[in-house]
């Protein structure tokens, strides 16, 4: 993604991804990494997604109310309602690769595109936040990206982004059986650095890279669903026994997470438009 070397990184299990010698991100090509992939792009569990957009919602608005914002891949548009019902302006772009249907409100109210955050017009808004959780993973360019997502900013607006941890201990303990390999649209894991790097080279400011306690709570107990045995087409979470299992696993997973951070698999970006 930096532009420099890469190196074959062999995975437990088999498969290798491509690992940038100066940053340490991640790309990976299913030919190269299958990892017993899913056929659908979504395999989460809608449950412990409601939990996580509540949660998600918290913390954002803990940081202040923002007028307006901008949502990249609103999916069926959870987080976008949130926001109208507290007063926000909400805009947002999705290409509708879940084939999900969107909230009536959302749709009624918000300025929406259907297409790659590429293709939205530089400036088409100017958002007191832009958000995306677990979108960034998924873009074939994430250096345009970032330069579209700051271009959306207002003059004081700020940018929260959410991506799978390339540099969390999941991929080296579980190789393949990562549950974050499991979605075949996930083309690329951000390490600390190299997410750091994207947005400071995209011009933004006030950088900061966090690792998320809570987030993704099911991860690890699907990680081990799937180094036990394949799940199949449909996806470690597809089973409820697992779903439960996860649930029931959760304190301890939050625990280990308090204490060793490493384990933590979700990276939170942070960034502000730079003053003019």
């Amino acid at each position: 993604m930096c532009g420099r070397d890469t190196r074959r990184l062999r995975l437990r299990g088999g498969g290798q991804l491509d690992r940038c010698l100066s940053c340490g991100h991640l790309h990976r090509s299913l030919e190269d990494a299958p990892a017993n992939h899913r056929d659908a792009a979504y395999g989460g569990d809608p449950a412990l997604d409601a939990v996580r957009t509540r949660l998600t919602y918290r913390w954002l608005r803990a940081a202040g109310r923002p007028a307006s914002v901008f949502e990249i891949g609103y999916g069926s548009g959870a987080l976008l309602r949130r926001f109208h019902d507290d007063g926000a302006a909400i805009s947002g772009v999705d290409p509708d690769q879940l084939a999900v249907d969107v909230d009536p409100v959302v749709t009624q109210h918000g300025r929406l595109w259907n297409c790659a955050v590429e293709e939205v017009p530089d400036g088409a808004v100017g958002a007191d936040l832009v958000v995306g959780v677990h979108v960034i993973e998924h873009v074939a360019d994430p250096v345009v990206t970032m330069r579209k997502a700051a271009s959306l900013l207002s003059r004081t607006g700020g940018l929260v982004l959410l991506t799978p941890a390339g540099d969390s201990w999941g991929l080296s303990t579980f190789g393949s059986a990562w549950w974050m390999l499991e979605d075949p649209t996930h083309v690329r894991f951000f390490t600390q650095e190299s997410l750091r790097r994207l947005a400071r080279d995209a011009g933004l400011v006030d950088v900061r890279v966090d690792r998320l306690v809570l987030d993704s709570i099911s991860v690890d107990l699907a990680s081990a669903v799937r180094a036990w045995r394949p799940p199949g087409p449909a996806g470690a979470l597809a089973s409820g026994a697992v779903r439960g299992a996860a649930l029931l696993t959760a304190p301890v997973v939050g625990g280990m997470r308090l204490v060793a951070p490493r384990t933590r698999p979700t990276l939170r970006l942070t960034a502000r438009r730079p003053p003019r």
